[in-house]
């Protein structure tokens, strides 16, 4: 079966904006699975996709009961659907979730400009329809204990940051820049020294012994969320120390989320393309051309 390159970042096979009418903004992001088993008839052997929708309610004005908030207050939420994985998952938020929409609001709070909706509150949740899995069904990753651990999280918060950008944009929230997600892994190898794999999927690895998740502005050159899980000291192997460490996995989920602004730049202006052509003829901004 043929490998992906460790520098190369998988193909996204849809990210679309405006798809829920009934929100202020709405995007759908799916990435196309790393290895061709996706195509065989077999739901045991199909590989791992990732598909995420993610709807934007407001700015909207805060009750009368609440304080004066002289911000933009953002909430998050990401919720797995129950059919999202394997394991049917509960319809009430476990502590996974929770812990992924903290990390999706300090990615996001960075970047809208919060100080033009006093007492206005944003509500942004993103719905995972299939996520990666590192269950025994694949070949999973093996966390610090030894046993099947929670590295696919770290790639569902990557998506979720990209798709929640693109709903924030299509909802015409003024921000600071754009915020992508990326990911970055140190992966175990059968005949190899440890490498430094964009992207990567759990199930297509012998084990991870690190990983970094970043959401990232590319224009300000800034950081507004990391999030790193494994022991970087412990991935080293043989003389392979000076490739391994901090630094090169923080640069190489850079790198990841640099491509992935370049598919939501390009989504971004589709998007706009389609408003333009819908919008009527009589149009005050039309007026002018």
């Amino acid at each position: 079966m043929q490998r992906r390159h460790f520098r190369q970042w998988r193909d996204v096979k849809v990210l679309k904006t405006g798809l829920t009418p009934s929100a202020s903004g709405s995007a759908y992001f799916e990435l196309e699975p790393s290895t061709p088993t996706a195509a065989s008839k077999s739901l045991a052997s199909k590989a791992p996709a990732l598909k995420l929708t993610c709807t934007v309610h407001g700015p909207r004005p805060l009750p009368r009961s609440a304080p004066f908030s002289p911000q933009l207050l953002l909430s998050t939420r990401i919720k797995f659907a129950p059919f999202a994985a394997r394991q049917r998952r509960g319809y009430i938020p476990d502590a996974g979730e929770r812990d992924l929409a903290a990390h999706l609001e300090n990615a996001l709070r960075g970047v809208l400009i919060g100080e033009r909706w006093p007492k206005s509150g944003v509500d942004v949740v993103v719905t995972v329809l299939e996520g990666e899995g590192d269950d025994p069904w694949n070949r999973g990753s093996l966390g610090e204990s030894g046993q099947t651990g929670g590295w696919a999280m770290m790639s569902i918060l990557s998506g979720c940051i990209t798709v929640a950008s693109a709903a924030i944009i299509d909802a015409g929230i003024d921000c600071i820049d754009l915020v992508t997600g990326g990911v970055a892994a140190i992966v175990r190898q059968p005949t190899a020294p440890p490498q430094v794999f964009l992207d990567p999927c759990p199930s297509d690895h012998e084990g991870i012994f690190a990983a970094c998740v970043i959401a990232y502005l590319q224009t300000r050159d800034e950081i507004t969320e990391l999030w790193t899980k494994g022991n970087v000291m412990t991935s080293t192997y043989g003389n392979g120390a000076n490739t391994m460490g901090f630094e090169p996995l923080v640069d190489q989920a850079v790198e990841a989320a640099v491509a992935a602004r370049l598919v939501l730049i390009e989504a971004i202006k589709e998007s706009t393309e389609v408003k333009i052509q819908r919008r009527p003829i009589g149009h005050p901004k039309n007026a002018a051309s």
